[in-house]
């Protein structure tokens, strides 16, 4: 009789094959060919275009062309935006599975242009994630926003926010609102 240490033939024979195999599946995985992520920043009328792939840490790779994209509109401060929210945004428009351009509205907000907004009576947090590079607003042109929000929900990554033209992420605490 086996004691609790040995392996039956069964279990060896499966634990050797998900050891070969395994590797080959990450080595897929990461030969696949990126997609490419289209984003258009509304205010700057930029474009920028980068390679994703699933689970890739790519927005990592690319920092300082993302931060110079996500920069506050108003005044122009470039700041860290955290690529966590980058991936979050990639896997939204990944679960969607379109291939339509994101429009982004707004990322990193310096303090100054976001006390200008609460000034204006714009319905912005004092201490919004954006002035923290944390968060981001955008559309996908013939996605409905409901659905959007409910992709990103469904990644649990995060705040979601759910606006008439747009869905705000985020890589604070998990919640979900409607503005």
């Amino acid at each position: 009789m086996p004691d609790e240490h040995s392996l039956s033939r069964r279990t060896f024979c499966a634990a050797l094959g998900a050891a070969i195999l395994a590797p080959q599946a990450v080595l897929a995985a990461t030969q696949a060919p990126p997609r490419i992520i289209g984003l258009h920043n509304i205010h700057t009328g930029e474009n920028l275009d980068f390679p994703s792939r699933p689970g890739s840490r790519q927005a990592a790779r690319n920092v300082a062309a993302l931060n110079r994209f996500f920069r506050c509109h108003h005044t122009g401060e470039v700041a860290d935006i955290d690529p966590a929210a980058v991936e979050v945004l990639c896997e939204v428009h990944r679960t969607l599975g379109t291939r339509a351009r994101i429009r982004v509205i707004s990322g990193y907000r310096s303090p100054t242009y976001n006390d200008l907004l609460r000034r204006l009576g714009r319905k912005v947090a004092k201490q919004s994630l954006h002035t923290q590079g944390l968060a981001i607003d955008f559309a996908i042109p013939g996605t409905p926003n409901a659905r959007i929000a409910q992709a990103a929900r469904s990644l649990g990554a995060g705040g979601v926010g759910i606006y008439r033209d747009f869905v705000h992420i985020d890589t604070g605490r998990v919640r979900f609102w409607r503005g």
